[in-house]
């Protein structure tokens, strides 16, 4: 395990979840598309309560649907108990180029969302996961769920800082 003080250049892949078994395993939730390419990183930077901690996954699998990891130094059920909660985030350099059409949610935060009609909405503060479908929550004036599909987003300016969303501002 090493300290790494920068989470400036690190995407957010998952979240830790309960532990697994009584040797250190714990389940993973995935926002990764499809949900087992988080497992693709051997090494994987846990931040949690502002620390920043990297570990490697030993072992891997899965359980009923769930993704589980043993990670390097975890060996016991108390300490996959003390990461329950911890991010999941790899640096960017280590993730896919991505094309003009193809972002990450962390791209967004910050953007400037209007809708169809040119009315601003504000701008993008974070995700929301829900067993449903991933929620990008917008504060301006207001603060809207808008649901991060496509039927929604309509258009991402990564350039322009902007994101185009088929969201009515009454539907707050």
């Amino acid at each position: 395990m090493t300290m790494s003080g920068d989470s400036s250049a690190l995407i957010e892949l998952g979240v830790v979840g309960a532990p697994f078994g009584v040797r250190g395993w714990v389940k993973l939730r995935s926002f990764t598309d499809p949900p087992d390419r988080l497992l693709q990183h051997r090494s994987v930077q846990l931040g949690l309560g502002g620390a920043w901690i990297a570990y490697q996954i030993e072992a891997s699998g899965r359980s009923g649907g769930q993704l589980t990891a043993k990670l390097s130094g975890v060996n016991n059920r108390d300490q996959a108990i003390g990461l329950r909660g911890a991010r999941v985030c790899v640096p960017r350099s280590e993730l896919p180029q991505r094309d003009d059409k193809d972002f990450y949610r962390a791209d967004l935060i910050g953007c400037e969302v209007v809708n169809l009609a040119g009315v601003r909405l504000g701008k993008v503060q974070h995700f929301i996961e829900t067993p449903a479908q991933v929620l990008m929550v917008v504060r301006g004036e207001q603060e809207y769920w808008v649901p991060a599909v496509p039927q929604h987003l309509r258009r991402v300016d990564l350039q322009a800082r902007q994101v185009v969303v088929d969201w009515d501002d009454a539907a707050a």
